[in-house]
């Protein structure tokens, strides 16, 4: 069994060198083949000349860099395409997290698909960062029925077989358990050791609060109807037109049989807009079947995923 330890980098001169150190210390020790993926993210700074000096020293490091800053969840998709192990495992570059960790993912990996790290006793600002970590987590475990204590913990352990089938996008890296659960993966969760960020800038802050609701919103869609969208559009859509016709209804007959003006009235253009509203619903939900359908047909992409097959002859 080999191991892929993925690692994206942004400005992280300070800590490449003490990174590594702990890294080797750790995976020198266990029992598999493994290779270290650096990801440099488009750095400003000297830190992919300090990934080139590392990896004309160490045969097992693999250094990928990016043209520009495409931010972390394009470098960890990078490093995931290139990884050649049976166990990709994920962790921050800031010393953060710490590699020592490693050997406990490994070994809960064993009976898992997945593992994910929990940082229980973080060390970082409680009002600018765990405070808005906790009700994150909460939301996005309570919205994705996938229940996690820290989603954004990167060290995490994935086999093979569960990050090769994922595409990502957006901020999609920390909901890839939420994603990966479609699949119907095992996962569990471990506590991990945190340590302060004692060297360098951290890129994290309340600015990425929008782009993650936002990621959670398609996460949720595409989890629940991302191979039936009519059934997401065509409830809301005729709800709407089952009212704007009641209104309609309810205004046609005080016209015809009192004799009430409704020219006028609000409620006429409301019933008329709720009808309106209804038809581009579930036109909008037809449109999105003929798309999935186009979509699964021409890339001949299956609507299940099979663990394994036992009995069956193939040629």
């Amino acid at each position: 069994m080999k191991v892929s330890i993925v690692i994206p980098l942004y400005n992280e001169e300070e800590n490449i060198a003490i990174l590594h150190q702990r890294l080797k210390e750790t995976l020198d020790h266990i029992e598999s083949d493994y290779e270290i993926i650096y990801v440099d993210d488009g750095s400003a700074d000297r830190t992919l000349a300090g990934l080139e000096e590392i990896q004309a020293e160490d045969k097992k490091v693999v250094v990928l860099s990016l043209r520009r800053n495409f931010g972390q969840t394009a470098a960890f998709a990078a490093g995931f395409d290139f990884a050649r192990g049976d166990i990709v495992i994920t962790m921050d570059g800031d010393l953060q997290n710490d590699p020592a960790d490693i050997p406990k993912l490994l070994d809960l990996i064993k009976d898992n698909d997945l593992v994910s790290g929990w940082r229980k006793k973080r060390k970082d600002a409680f009002i600018t960062r765990r405070l808005p970590s906790m009700l994150a987590n909460w939301i996005i475990s309570k919205v994705t029925g996938v229940k996690l204590h820290d989603y954004g913990c990167s060290l995490k352990a994935y086999r093979r077989e569960v990050i090769k089938n994922l595409k990502l996008y957006g901020e999609m890296h920390r909901f890839i358990p939420a994603v990966a659960s479609w699949y119907g993966v095992r996962m569990a969760e471990v506590e991990t050791t945190h340590y302060p960020r004692l060297r360098g800038k951290s890129k994290y802050g309340l600015s990425r609060t929008m782009k993650v609701i936002l990621d959670l919103i398609t996460v949720k869609f595409l989890q629940s109807f991302s191979t039936k969208p009519l059934q997401f559009f065509g409830p809301i859509g005729l709800f709407s037109g089952a009212a704007g016709f009641l209104i309609s209804l309810y205004l046609s007959i005080e016209k015809i049989f009192i004799g009430k003006p409704i020219g006028g009235r609000p409620l006429l253009l409301l019933g008329i807009l709720l009808i309106i509203v209804g038809i581009q619903l579930i036109g909008m939900g037809l449109l999105g079947e003929m798309l999935v359908r186009v979509y699964h047909e021409s890339q001949r992409k299956p609507i299940y995923v099979i663990k394994k097959i036992i009995g069956a002859e193939t040629e």
